[in-house]
């Protein structure tokens, strides 16, 4: 972790490093840039990633990126999972993996979304340049050093090398990731025995409609998952252990006419492509001193379930508002919370990958209310106060403003900001930043018309109800008293008058 200093340190210092560009980076970014954190997005790579790799949002992620303001956007490029169609001896059979689920109240989406990694990167990208920034591709993280104060890095660039001092530095790089080998932070876990390739092709003789599969669970399966948005197919299959795997698009067409018995399929071009071992892996850490892990820097998934993109964004929204809050005067314990909270939920996903691999060698994909991500939670966190719901998401409500127009609690939520809810309450805390307060009952400037809120919160009158900066119920009680107190440990003092 020692850098060679050569070059001038930077004349301007960041409180943020980010090494690693891609969704995890990216969000992390964000979260920075809208709570006017001063950061410096680098990522070794010549241009942005142009795969599908992680192609499935799930309704949790959907969640986040409403709140970062790129939800629309996301849904409007991307599109529906299509049916199965698992081709058989028999003729094709038709399988839904993914049912569509209508909202209800409490969860506003449920259904995940198909948007290929390159245009969600792509889209994320564009709302950090609305907030002033961009990444800076050809920048490789060198090397590191760390002391009580601060983390200096050595950067090269096409220019040559610079040395830039930041408060914070996050490896958001990756599985093979330099930040944390150079922490020394272990990496177990094991490969899953299989290995397979991956490409996005323009692809002939083949109807957009489904997600086509032959040899189902064998090693000579494959597939063709048209690409919501795009002209394109997801080429996917199983590949042998050793040896090199033709991937060009005479050598896919070839594959596709051996392994489905006919030759109507032909691939005209490949734009991306890949060939990998799966595995599964955690980091024993996922803090080294003033240097965090996020994202397949720290938990490495396969690709069943759709689970590791969607791990790492929200890896990357827990960090993003404590990084701003410590930077910002709140205690720097604040920090510590980070890896209690999003080691276990990457564990508990790993598990889950794995066992839908398992699942799908023996008898196909399908994926149930586990991979939506809705129902995982920190109670054991340390910021987690009183109250049954405490810990876990925060549920959407609609309800009504006062001027009597219909709004969601998710709308008041929306932004870098704690939220403070009184249930037909009377007294009110005086006002501090960071926080934004909402209550109904007498002189309540929203209305709980269908009694959505109470039901969700179990609300008597009353109780309050204050929810984190990433949608997650730090608290539920009828004493002010102990929100007054959490709100103060936190860092979010009543100001001096």
């Amino acid at each position: 972790m020692t850098a060679s200093h050569h070059g001038a340190v930077s004349t301007r210092a960041h409180h943020v490093i980010v090494s690693g560009a891609g969704p995890v980076g990216l969000t992390l970014a964000i979260e920075l840039a809208r709570r006017d954190v001063d950061f410096v997005l680098i990522d070794k790579a010549p241009h942005s990633f142009a795969g599908s790799r992680g192609k499935g949002i799930q309704p949790r992620t959907l969640e986040v990126f409403e709140d970062l303001g790129v939800l629309d956007r996301m849904v409007a490029a991307g599109g529906r999972y299509p049916p199965q169609r698992v081709h058989t001896e028999d003729g094709p059979v038709d399988r839904h993996i993914m049912e569509h689920q209508d909202p209800v109240p409490a969860e506003p989406y449920r259904t995940p979304l198909m948007l290929p990694q390159f245009r969600t990167e792509s889209l994320l990208r564009d709302r950090l340049a609305e907030l002033g920034h961009a990444p800076r591709y050809q920048h490789e993280l060198l090397h590191f050093d760390q002391a009580d104060d601060a983390v200096t890095a050595r950067i090269g660039t096409p220019d040559g090398t610079t040395t830039v001092r930041a408060a914070y530095l996050i490896g958001a790089d990756g599985g093979s990731s330099m930040v944390r080998k150079a922490l020394g932070i272990g990496f177990p876990g094991r490969t899953l025995g299989v290995r397979a390739f991956v490409a996005d092709v323009h692809a002939d003789g083949l109807s957009a409609d489904a997600w086509h599969m032959w040899n189902e669970g064998t090693p000579r399966q494959i597939a063709m998952c048209p690409l919501a948005g795009t002209d394109l197919f997801q080429c996917q299959g199983g590949a042998p252990l050793e040896g090199d795997v033709d991937v060009s698009a005479a050598g896919l067409t070839a594959m596709l006419c051996e392994r489905t018995g006919h030759d109507g399929v032909v691939v005209r071009d490949v734009r991306w492509s890949s060939v990998y071992l799966m595995g599964a892996r955690l980091a024993d850490a996922f803090r080294g001193g003033r240097v965090f892990l996020a994202g397949d820097a720290a938990h490495v998934h396969p690709p069943t379930g759709g689970q590791g993109l969607n791990t790492g964004i929200q890896d990357a929204y827990n960090l993003g508002w404590k990084l701003a809050a410590v930077l910002g005067g709140a205690p720097g314990a604040l920090l510590d919370s980070y890896e209690v909270e999003r080691r276990p939920i990457a564990e508990s996903v790993l598990g889950l990958s794995t066992r839908l691999l398992r699942e799908a060698v023996r008898r196909g994909m399908s994926r149930g209310r586990e991979a939506q991500q809705l129902d995982l939670g920190y109670p054991l966190s340390p910021l987690t106060g009183p109250g049954d719901l405490a810990g876990y998401r925060a549920p959407d409500a609609p309800l009504t403003g006062a001027g009597g127009q219909p709004v969601r609690l998710f709308h008041l939520m929306a932004g870098p900001w704690w939220t403070l809810i009184g249930h037909e309450v009377r007294d009110v805390p005086a006002p501090r930043a960071g926080l934004r307060v909402h209550t109904t009952g007498v002189r309540g400037e929203i209305v709980d018309s269908g009694g959505h809120l109470r039901d969700a919160y179990a609300l008597s009158p009353g109780d309050w109800v204050l929810i984190r900066p990433d949608g997650y119920v730090a608290l539920v009680t009828a004493d002010l008293t102990t929100v007054e107190s959490y709100l103060n440990q936190a860092g979010m003092h009543r100001p001096q008058r």
